[in-house]
């Protein structure tokens, strides 16, 4: 069977964040980077992640670390080790940076790290790397 994504060549993103305020923050930053995004989907912890990942097309992950229930790190583990779910790119956008800790987050799987806060177009970088998109008007 074919690898390739369907004929829509938009991307679905998910946000997992248990802060409202970040998700709300994330989702206007990704309106203002001019990529082609589909659908851009919410979870408040990596239980509501795994909830969501199981019903939607989820092409790209931002996720926090810290969180109730399910956390970051627990999400990417489950996440690395299901191979349904195991290609989906994971950017960890979180305050947390040293670098033993980014170190051991990419031996886990995780294709990025971003640190809070951050520049939009640091976001953009990120965003263009993992989805491997072209930008819209440049």
């Amino acid at each position: 069977m074919d690898q390739m994504k369907d004929s829509d060549m938009s991307n679905n993103i998910l946000i997992v964040d248990d802060s409202v305020l970040m998700r709300a923050a994330l989702k206007r930053t990704i309106d203002m980077v001019d990529l082609e995004i589909g659908s851009v989907f919410e979870a408040g912890d990596g239980e509501e992640a795994l909830a969501v990942i199981e019903k939607e097309r989820v092409d790209l992950i931002l996720s926090d670390l810290n969180m109730p229930n399910i956390g970051g790190v627990e999400l990417v583990e489950k996440l690395k080790h299901d191979e349904r779910y195991a290609q989906i790119p994971i950017v960890v956008i979180s305050t947390e940076s040293s670098e033993v800790r980014v170190e051991d987050l990419m031996e886990q799987g995780v294709s990025d790290f971003l640190h809070k806060p951050f520049r939009p177009n640091e976001f953009r970088d990120v965003l263009i790397k993992n989805l491997g998109v072209c930008h819209g008007n440049s």
